[in-house]
């Protein structure tokens, strides 16, 4: 029986979830005459209903760890990257933000066209050196913004109880701006998993970890003790 019950509230998410995001991404095309800001809490009203509804009709609620740790500027946060859930959550509980991705992502029907209207730092990851030299220029300017800039150096969704090579970019990044790095972990791959269409009742933690100032590293060793970091507190949370 709850196994039908899962299925069905999943069913009834996905239909609103759809619906929801249709609707959005013509509300997200026509904050084009707002500032950036203002466009960006317009826009991620979207992702709170979606975080919403996750939990009042799929039961997946969340608890976030150490919120007392986040810098008072704008920062570099590197996190892990199980599932769809985080890149929704993140915009709820942490200051407003944008994201590293795929150029190509923005011609997504409805989801790309509202997301190009929130300020990504959007690149060509085949361009090679040019692809870096957008991310800083892109990153600078966000930051100067006052845009926390959102990373996942996995660089795709990894199931729980697996990792995947972390990429150097986001590491790069904050030590060429000097803007401090936030790790975070968390578990929402158990209930939220890569890529599935069933969504699990339960509680997600997310632990903040303390943020790491990127002077006098290199870009390798800022990437190493992010890594070190976020894997052992990973393996920590509940499973």
């Amino acid at each position: 029986m709850s196994r039908v019950l899962t299925v069905l509230r999943s069913v009834v998410f996905l239909v609103l979830q759809t619906a929801l995001t249709v609707v959005w991404s013509i509300v997200s095309l026509l904050t084009f005459p707002f500032e950036p800001l203002t466009r960006y809490r317009i826009i991620t009203t979207w992702s709170r209903i979606v975080v919403w509804l996750a939990q009042v009709i799929c039961g997946i609620r969340y608890e976030v760890r150490g919120l007392e740790r986040l810098p008072q500027r704008p920062s570099i946060v590197l996190g892990k990257h199980q599932s769809a859930w985080e890149t929704l959550a993140f915009q709820v509980f942490l200051p407003p933000q944008v994201w590293v991705l795929r150029r190509s992502l923005l011609r997504v029907p409805f989801f790309g066209w509202g997301l190009a209207m929130a300020s990504p730092i959007a690149i060509d990851r085949s361009a090679g050196m040019q692809a870096l030299k957008q991310t800083l220029e892109q990153g600078r300017d966000r930051l100067a913004r006052g845009f926390w800039i959102i990373i996942f150096p996995e660089g795709t969704r990894v199931a729980p109880g697996q990792r995947a090579k972390y990429q150097v970019g986001g590491a790069w990044l904050a030590a060429k701006t000097g803007a401090p790095v936030v790790p975070i972990a968390h578990n929402a791959g158990r209930l939220w998993r890569r890529n599935a269409f069933l969504k699990f009742p339960g509680i997600i933690t997310v632990s903040i970890g303390e943020p790491i100032d990127p002077a006098g590293l290199k870009p390798e060793e800022l990437n190493r003790r992010v890594e070190d970091w976020i894997e052992s507190e990973v393996a920590r949370l509940p499973a």
